[in-house]
């Protein structure tokens, strides 16, 4: 029989509920080890195809304008593409220059795309020459929280970005569900009970709002 080609094997994609993969890479800030990095703060990892392009200076200038929020809500940002260390301190060069904004967070430099197979930042029906557009949410346990993937010709939403880790955070801090289009400062869902006896004490409970025993809201302290 004849030897047929195998295709590469990739890294099984990271899912939520994961822990998020180490790594060791040089980076705009120097080198990092990832979960050195992740300890005691959330972090937000995202992925642009390339350097030097009008949709991912428009994302990472976003970020780099947001950064003071990020860092009140005790989360660190850091980016990626398979460019060169030179080619990402030439651009972060080229946006300050061009527009005033400097992108003072870490980008990774990944040449051999090892930290993009790692994360499933490859998609090769959209490209197998850059990474699409990814964001992970990673907990300070580091645990990924959230995935989020765009295409190439999408630019990324930050005020769903910003909203999700704040939901994030609010779950966590509250033991808490948050219904569809929750935002900061709404009521958050109770968890459904789970015996009869719960269901009527949450039935008798007047600080809730009731639309039905598996369905109660209630107000919830805003994560600062």
């Amino acid at each position: 029989m004849e030897n047929q080609a195998q295709a590469p094997q990739l890294n099984p994609m990271p899912r939520i509920g994961d822990p998020a993969p180490d790594f060791e890479a040089v980076t705009t800030h120097g080198p990092i080890k990832f979960s050195e990095f992740n300890k005691g703060s959330w972090v937000i990892l995202f992925s642009h195809p390339a350097d030097f392009t009008p949709v991912c200076t428009t994302e990472l200038s976003a970020f780099a304008q947001n950064s003071d929020w990020f860092e009140k809500h005790n989360t660190k940002l850091i980016g990626l593409s398979i460019d060169s260390i030179h080619s990402h301190l030439a651009w972060v060069n080229n946006v300050r220059e061009k527009t005033g904004v400097f992108l003072n967070f870490p980008i990774i430099a990944d040449l051999d795309m090892n930290v993009a197979k790692k994360y499933g930042m490859l998609h090769p029906g959209e490209s197998t020459t850059a990474t699409v557009r990814a964001v992970f949410f990673i907990d300070p346990q580091g645990i990924i929280r959230t995935i989020l993937y765009y295409p190439l010709n999408l630019g990324r939403n930050m005020d769903e970005i910003k909203r999700i880790l704040v939901g994030l955070q609010t779950v966590d801090q509250c033991a808490c569900a948050l219904p569809v289009n929750w935002k900061p400062g709404e009521k958050a869902i109770v968890p459904p009970p789970k015996t009869i006896e719960e269901m009527e004490e949450r039935l008798n409970n007047t600080s809730y709002e009731i639309i039905d025993f598996y369905l109660a809201k209630k107000d919830i302290e805003p994560v600062e």
